[in-house]
């Protein structure tokens, strides 16, 4: 184990606005997750993908005495993108081929899972169900440990015989869901959580006689809707929601004409069958690479428009936020959640983007975007907290040129995005009333570039907010005042948690190649 460069550093708040009051309404969901309070078993902390813990231990009023705990090196790792779970005081972090279990209160290890070969490659997480722990692999397998010991309970090829993506796995009623990379085209499959039996299979592009087979035309059908992060869960309706990636090929949008539905899709899919219940497509056609795959899809329920409502809400690529009632797909409202935006005006009735002029179309001589290709926000998780009514999420301010790099139309005609204007984005976290689409505050963060880390919120009034480049902060939920921060010396792409252990609650977060858990001194003021 080891701390790099760990120094306390200021940072600060740009306030958008005074502080505003939250709404007055009612947010719940049936289900509240699959685990109790004190665990975090699923990539979103619960299946509606709120972000969001009960606990309180650590609130507004000790959150300045938060200190490091341990610090827990993960080997043959790189740049970390995943999210820990835990279990019963177990900590199991996962990467592709391999998984380590930790003592959650020490940061020590109890076992070890590896299968050959070692991988640095994106990966975001697993899920505990049943004592099981759930990994994927680089060669298309899906395996099974024994929570307790790391021993494999099965193995199994997916159906798909490709690599699997870096989705977490997902279990719902005895399923574990995994998205499959576009190649040529993405797909979600279940397996019985069990047996590693393969349950069924949810194609992302349309087969014939899927009546969105019509939305694509043209000279040719490469695919693309790639599932590469993990979705949410609503119990009541019995479907997990997943958004899809960009249509192949992403940039040569004149061989593939039309919508190229289920690409850039948010989707409802039947956990028990695989079927399709409805779906909504945020960026038809799209040409920029603005994936729905992208965000958190957060549910909650509240009363809209004079009556309680089951809602979705995302923060996407595009550049838009929108709000959709997830009982039937339909699209209720959305706005920007970005002030510098030059490819659309608005938003239809029906929640389509209203173009300006060719959508800021990529040309052979360069066409300024913005958002840029990296997008207004992308996967890392927004978190929305029941106390306020409010959505929390990074956003960036920035525009990409991008270039064509050949004058005629065609398969494999690809398009680049320069990077000369990224030193100029300014990335943001946001508070916004969904109900309304609000900005209630806004924190310009201390360094920018791209995207920031996923948010996460409590019950004890704080949002926990890493920045890119190392910063940890917890900040109020009501007005952004930073209360804590702490600079981890590494760069951050990762998503936090919180959990309890040995009666004490922690934060946790991975930076760099490390593991990094945070918690209040003992009662004789150490760290320990």
């Amino acid at each position: 184990m080891r701390l790099r460069n760990a120094l306390l550093v200021g940072l600060f708040l740009v306030p958008a606005a005074a502080p505003a009051q939250p709404s007055k309404i009612d947010v719940s969901i049936n289900d509240p997750g699959p685990s109790p309070p004190g665990d975090w078993t699923v990539y979103g902390g619960t299946y509606n993908s709120q972000r969001h813990s009960p606990l309180t231990q650590i609130n507004t009023q000790n959150a300045d005495r938060l200190a490091v705990k341990w610090v827990y090196h993960v080997p043959g790792s790189h740049e970390l993108e995943m999210a820990p779970v835990v279990k019963d005081g177990i900590m199991y972090i996962a990467q592709f081929n391999r998984v380590d279990a930790i003592d959650a209160r020490t940061g020590n290890v109890i076992w070890r899972y590896q299968r050959p070969p070692a991988s640095t490659a994106a990966y975001r997480g697993t899920s505990v169900w049943d004592n099981k722990v759930f990994v994927a692999t680089t060669d298309a397998h899906l395996v099974a440990l024994d929570a307790r010991n790391g021993a494999v309970v099965w193995d199994v090829p997916t159906a798909s015989g490709r690599r699997l993506s870096g989705a977490p796995p997902y279990v719902v009623k005895g399923k574990v869901i995994v998205g499959i990379l576009d190649q040529p085209d993405g797909f979600i499959e279940a397996y019985d959580a069990k047996t590693g039996r393969h349950a069924w299979t949810w194609h992302a592009i349309p087969r014939p006689g899927d009546p969105e087979y019509k939305t694509w035309s043209g000279n040719t059908r490469e695919g693309g809707g790639a599932v590469w992060i993990s979705g949410s869960y609503d119990p009541e309706q019995n479907v997990i929601i997943y958004g899809t990636g960009q249509p192949n090929p992403p940039y040569s949008n004149e061989v593939r004409e039309g919508d190229n539905l289920y690409s850039d899709t948010i989707a409802a899919i039947d956990v028990d069958t695989g079927k399709l219940k409805w779906h909504f497509q945020t960026t038809p056609h799209d040409q920029h690479d603005w994936d729905a795959a992208s965000g958190s899809k957060v549910l909650f329920d509240a009363e809209y428009q004079g009556r309680m409502r089951k809602l979705l809400a995302q923060a996407d690529r595009n550049g838009f936020f929108y709000l959709i009632d997830r009982t039937t797909g339909k699209f209720l409202r959305g706005n920007p959640i970005i002030d510098d935006m030059n490819w659309a005006t608005g938003l239809t009735p029906e929640g389509r983007p209203i173009l300006k002029g060719d959508g800021a179309k990529p040309s052979v001589k360069g066409t300024l975007t913005c958002p840029s290709t990296a997008g207004a926000t992308n996967w890392p998780s927004a978190t929305y907290s029941p106390q306020t009514g409010w959505l929390y999420f990074h956003a960036v301010e920035g525009c990409g040129v991008n270039f064509r790099a050949s004058s005629a139309p065609g398969a494999g005609t690809s398009y680049i995005e320069s990077p000369e204007d990224a030193h100029k984005w300014v990335s943001h976290i946001r508070a916004m009333d969904p109900l309304t689409g609000k900005r209630m505050w806004d924190v310009t963060e201390m360094r920018s570039n791209h995207y920031g880390p996923g948010l996460m919120n409590t019950a004890g009034g704080i949002l926990f907010a890493p920045e890119q480049y190392g910063q940890v902060a917890v900040r109020d939920l009501r007005n952004g005042k930073a209360l804590w921060h702490f600079n981890t010396g590494d760069f951050i792409t990762a998503s936090p948690i919180t959990y309890m252990a040995g009666g004490k609650q922690y934060f946790a977060i991975a930076a760099g190649t490390n593991i990094f858990a945070f918690g209040l001194p003992d009662e004789k003021g150490g760290a320990q």
